[in-house]
């Protein structure tokens, strides 16, 4: 199952792409994420790591997969026998940018899980959405 969220920001895409790679400051971001601590040193890359504190979840690790400079961010997670993919596509539009938050749900159980929580899913992306429109458009005015 594939939930997603776009919002046009008047930022660079540069400015996004930044706020997207600095993980632990998500808590300040967004509600969405209570804690994040990453788990490697160095640039955000490929196999990186990161543990988030997500409300009413578990801890989970989330291990990159793609990171693709300055538009496409992509994280895993599992959940028993489930994956969670985390997806950030970052496009430039003439006043900023687009940013899309998706979340993939696949392996057993995934359909039913994703029936069961849909409406929370759609609403954290929108809420981490917003927190990055704020954060990068008070950025850019300073």
């Amino acid at each position: 199952m594939r939930y997603e969220h776009s919002i046009e920001i008047n930022a660079p895409a540069e400015t996004v792409w930044d706020l997207t790679l600095d993980v632990e400051g998500l808590p300040e971001l967004t509600p969405t994420v209570t804690r994040a601590q990453r788990l490697d040193s160095g640039p955000m890359r490929v196999g990186s790591q990161a543990r988030l504190k997500q409300p009413a979840q578990s801890e989970r690790v989330w291990t990159v997969t793609v990171c693709d400079a300055p538009s496409h961010f992509e994280w895993t997670s599992k959940m028993g026998p489930m994956s969670f993919v985390g997806g950030h596509h970052i496009e430039a539009t003439p006043s900023g940018c687009r940013n899309t938050l998706r979340i993939d749900l696949t392996g057993p159980g995934s359909g039913l899980f994703g029936r069961l929580i849909g409406s929370q899913i759609r609403k954290a992306i929108a809420t981490e959405n917003a927190g990055f429109k704020r954060v990068a458009e008070a950025r850019i005015s300073h």
